[in-house]
C-alpha cells in the first residue's frame, strides 16, 4: 500500500525556520529517521521511505502555501494513491503551540494552503494533521506571525512535537485514520 504524507510551508531561505513550515520539519524528520532524502521532482521534493510493509511518499511542494493543491493532487494521480491514503501536515494558528489534532476530513479553517488542496482534490474529504502555532500575534499582524521564526522558547518545545506528528504519520499509514485519532488526539 501506498500513502502521500504532504507537508505545507514555502520554498526559499527566507521561509526556513518559519511557523508556516512545521509541515516541511515533521517530513524532514521522517526522512532523517530513515536514512533517506529528498530529490526535487514535478511541483516538489519527494522522499519515499518504508514502514511496516507500507510506502509512504512524502511531498514538500514547490508551490508555495497557496498553490499547494496543484502538487498534492498531481502525486495523488502519479503515484496512484487514493485520497484516503492522503495525509497533509500542516501548522494552526487555532491551536496553542503544543496540540496537534488528527481529522479525517473538515473546514479549511482559513488556511489557504487547506483551501487550495479542496479546490484541486474536488472536497475536503482527506486526513490532516493539524500543528498548533499559538496565535500570539497582534490583530492584523498573522502574516507576520506565521512567517516568521520561531522564538528561542517555541524552538524548545519543537523537537518533542516534531516527534510526535510523526509518530501520528507513521501511525496513519501503518494502523488507520480512526486508531491513529483515538490513539494521539487525547494527548
Amino acid at each position: 500500500m501506498k500513502y502521500l504524507l504532504a507537508g505545507l510551508g514555502n520554498i526559499g531561505a527566507e521561509y526556513e525556520n518559519t511557523r508556516h513550515n512545521i509541515g516541511f520539519l515533521v517530513l524532514d524528520l521522517l526522512a532523517n529517521a530513515s536514512e533517506a532524502s529528498f530529490s526535487t521532482d514535478h511541483l516538489g521534493a519527494i522522499c519515499r521511505i518504508r514502514h511496516k510493509g507500507r510506502t509512504l511518499v512524502l511531498l514538500k511542494p514547490s508551490t508555495y502555501m497557496n498553490r499547494s493543491g496543484k502538487a498534492v493532487q498531481y502525486w495523488l494521480q502519479k503515484e496512484k494513491i487514493p485520497k484516503e491514503n492522503l495525509l497533509v501536515v500542516l501548522d494552526d494558528l487555532n491551536l496553542p503551540l503544543g496540540k496537534i489534532r488528527l481529522r479525517g476530513k473538515g473546514s479549511d479553517g482559513g488556511h489557504n494552503g487547506l483551501k487550495d488542496i479542496d479546490q484541486a482534490t474536488g472536497g475536503n474529504d482527506y486526513a490532516r494533521l493539524r500543528i498548533g502555532i499559538g496565535s500570539e500575534f497582534p490583530k492584523g499582524r498573522q502574516v507576520d506571525y506565521v512567517l516568521g521564526k520561531w522564538t528561542e522558547e517555541e524552538r524548545q518545545q519543537l523537537p518533542e512535537l516534531l516527534a510526535l506528528a510523526a509518530d501520528m504519520a507513521k501511525s496513519f499509514s501503518a494502523i488507520g485514520l480512526e486508531r491513529t485519532m483515538n490513539q494521539f488526539n487525547s494527548k
